[in-house]
């Protein structure tokens, strides 16, 4: 496993170990000393050659510069009370995703004052920033055990990535992992294959010593093996001694095989352009088989490097522990982890034991979940993918608001696959509030009702001034 560098004061963008990675300095204090500065004398300008007037509003206790053309308004931040999200303001959104809900505003607009040169990726909003760095493709794993339980792992203090957070097992892809597309702009450089599958087992391997393979491809049952071959096994295999392959048929013989047909793609994360250290990154979901609770392969145990020692749990549980505080959970776990406590935790007693009956049928229901066609809506209509087929790259949709939390759109997939066919998730949308430490008073909610709370907020709000 290779982790980049990364400072222990993070402020770590979503998914898993190596997803959205961008310093507290950077996305934070230099967001707020550029939100402090006087707004530009153009601002403050009517010109009636071009039609554009621009005025001061306040919304909700905060100063918005608004610069109207016809019908459409854009909203410039002026000051702020408090913390606001890094996106809102020093980077707000590419110009292939600029058609979007602004702050408190019900209408699309386009921020016609963010106008830049094009750059490879069309990118608007973001300075003097260059083209988006590469993203670096990465895959992770939803484990879930023969109780329906999930497995996350609590990175310590001192970790290089995601310090104190909760975090699926996952890391960067391998050149002897499978081939992929050079360029950037190539879907199958980022949809789900040979290569993201062995990743992921063998970042899974090397950071939880949980080896998902089979005698042959024929077997039924999981490879047993000892703790003690397993350990020495990650060790080899994390410092480059032997190829994870090569290591796997001296354990399993010849026909030993990964169990990569038994991964289950669960959306695929692309980090937002204006980040730094960027990633593509290919979720999955497996279901350890009831039958192989015994099995020593599917212990757990912390690597001593980046993580404490792994947990199981309800997925339920580790939403409540992130809702009260008690732990960090960035949005992709959160809304996955969210998603599957809708099946697997539906009418669960704390306490309680499930039959392997009502195991397998919810876990029957949760991959049909997965596996169907997604609702329609939004500008372009039609029919959403699926949840294994969602490419999700998170996008600002609204700020200014009084929990000083983000809304986040799910919808686009990113600005490598904006000419692809690819599409992210319209219906859903996530809350977060971007604090020192990380992601707090996360929340997954459902984007018409927001937006539409929102605005009969502000028309409300209007109607007494």
């Amino acid at each position: 496993m290779h982790i980049s560098a990364h400072t222990n004061r993070s402020l770590l963008y979503f998914s898993h170990n190596h997803i959205y990675n961008s310093s507290v300095r950077d996305l934070g204090h230099c967001l707020l000393r550029s939100l402090e500065r006087p707004p530009p004398p153009h601002l403050l300008h009517t010109s009636p050659t071009c039609n554009r007037a621009s005025r001061l509003v306040h919304l909700q206790g905060r100063q918005f510069y608004t610069t109207n053309v016809g019908a459409h308004t854009s909203f410039r931040s002026t000051s702020i009370n408090g913390y606001a999200s890094p996106l809102a303001y020093r980077h707000p959104c590419p110009r292939h995703y600029s058609q979007s809900v602004l702050p408190l505003s019900g209408r699309t607009t386009t921020n016609i004052m963010a106008a830049k040169p094009k750059a490879k990726f069309e990118i608007r909003g973001y300075g003097s920033q260059k083209d988006p760095a590469p993203a670096s493709p990465s895959a992770s794993v939803i484990v879930v055990s023969p109780s329906n339980e999930i497995l996350l792992l609590h990175r310590v203090q001192t970790s290089s990535a995601f310090p104190s957070a909760h975090v699926f097992p996952g890391g960067n892809l391998e050149g002897s992992d499978g081939p992929l597309p050079s360029d950037p702009t190539d879907p199958a450089r980022h949809i789900d294959s040979a290569a993201y599958r062995t990743g992921a087992i063998r970042e899974l391997f090397e950071e939880t010593g949980i080896l998902l393979a089979r005698q042959s491809p024929t077997t039924a049952s999981l490879l047993s093996v000892s703790r003690e071959q397993r350990r020495s096994g990650r060790e080899a295999v994390h410092s480059g001694k032997i190829p994870f392959a090569q290591w796997l048929k001296s354990i399993g013989g010849d026909a030993a095989v990964l169990d990569t047909d038994r991964l289950i793609p669960f959306t695929h994360w692309v980090t937002p352009p204006n980040v730094p250290k960027r990633f593509t990154t290919q979720m999955y979901l497996y279901f350890v088989d009831v039958a192989e609770s015994g099995n020593p392969s599917t212990r757990a145990t912390g690597d001593k490097i980046e993580t404490m020692a792994p947990e199981w749990r309800r997925a339920s549980a580790w939403l409540e522990r992130a809702r009260s505080g008690e732990i960090i959970l960035f949005p992709p776990q959160f809304l996955l982890l969210y998603l599957i406590s809708e099946v697997l935790d539906r009418g669960f007693v704390d306490g309680a034991v499930e039959s392997d009956s009502v195991v397998v049928s919810k876990r029957d229901e949760l991959r049909k979940v997965i596996e169907q066609g997604g609702t329609g809506g939004g500008k372009k209509g039609g029919q959403w993918p699926a949840w294994r087929d969602k490419f999700i790259s998170p996008i600002g949709l609204q700020f200014g608001r009084d929990d000083k939390r983000q809304l986040l759109g799910l919808d686009k997939p990113g600005p490598e696959l904006k000419d692809s066919q690819l599409r992210g998730e319209w219906e859903h949308v996530v809350l977060v509030k971007f604090a020192k430490e990380g992601p707090r008073q996360v929340e997954v909610g459902l984007r018409d009702q927001i937006l539409s709370e929102a605005r009969a907020k502000e028309n409300d709000e209007r109607s007494k001034l």
